[in-house]
């Protein structure tokens, strides 16, 4: 019949190089910068769900499968679970990949649209978007709504109604709903993060980019290590 058992299993769990390799069968060599990002997002989304299969299951990505004389365990589902387990680790790998692709991808952009500016012959050179090629490579993530009177922020010159662009090494394609920047918090304690914002323009013009550096640090006289508050854009 040239069914091999394999091909049972060839939609859940690759075979070597092909893994990952291919999006809607486009190479994803090929993709524009703003479709791998489409892409991580849905490979987050994807391994979110894998990751609450196995949550359904009450057990994680180390949890033992067997019994303890080596058969597997019959109050789970474990073919479902490993299955589950194979996609997570194979989708992990495409993530960091498109991480890499997408690092990669920025700087490119950011060289050329360097060239562009230096180099008006080339203006015509492809934008990311319709926008200004800056825009689209510092879109802001976080808007500052509350800023302390006395705060390392205010020392600092943040000031409500700024945009935030980057955070020390967070942008607005790895902020991770902001998660990442209280990472980058804790990790800088007593030491300068440099931030960058948009700020709006007193005349109503385009926004000035203002960059300061910010130091993270603990008892100032008011909570948490920064006295100010953002919310994800």
């Amino acid at each position: 019949m040239g069914l091999h058992m394999d091909d049972i299993h060839a939609p859940t769990v690759s075979s070597g190089p092909t893994s990952g390799g291919y999006s809607n069968g486009v190479s994803k060599q090929q993709l524009t910068l703003m479709e791998l990002i489409a892409e991580k997002d849905r490979v987050e989304a994807e391994l979110k769900a894998l990751g609450q299969v196995l949550d359904s299951h009450g057990v994680h990505m180390n949890t033992t499968l067997t019994t303890f004389d080596g058969f597997p365990r019959s109050d789970i589902d474990v073919a479902q679970i490993r299955t589950t387990r194979a996609r997570i680790i194979r989708l992990k790998n495409d993530y960091k990949d498109l991480m890499n692709r997408i690092e990669k991808g920025l700087h490119e952009h950011h060289a050329r649209a360097a060239e562009a500016r230096n180099n008006p012959a080339l203006s015509n050179a492809p934008a990311l978007a319709s926008g200004s090629a800056s825009a689209a490579l510092e879109a802001p993530f976080a808007k500052v709504n509350s800023v302390v009177a006395g705060s390392p922020a205010e020392s600092a010159g943040l000031k409500v109604g700024d945009s935030i662009t980057k955070f020390g090494w967070v942008d607005w394609t790895n902020h991770d709903k902001l998660g990442r920047v209280a990472e980058a918090v804790s990790q800088n304690e007593g030491l300068p993060i440099t931030v960058k914002v948009l700020r709006p323009s007193a005349s109503g013009g385009p926004a000035d980019s203002v960059q300061m550096q910010l130091t993270p640090t603990r008892n100032w006289g008011g909570r948490g290590l920064l006295g100010c508050h953002l919310v994800p854009l």
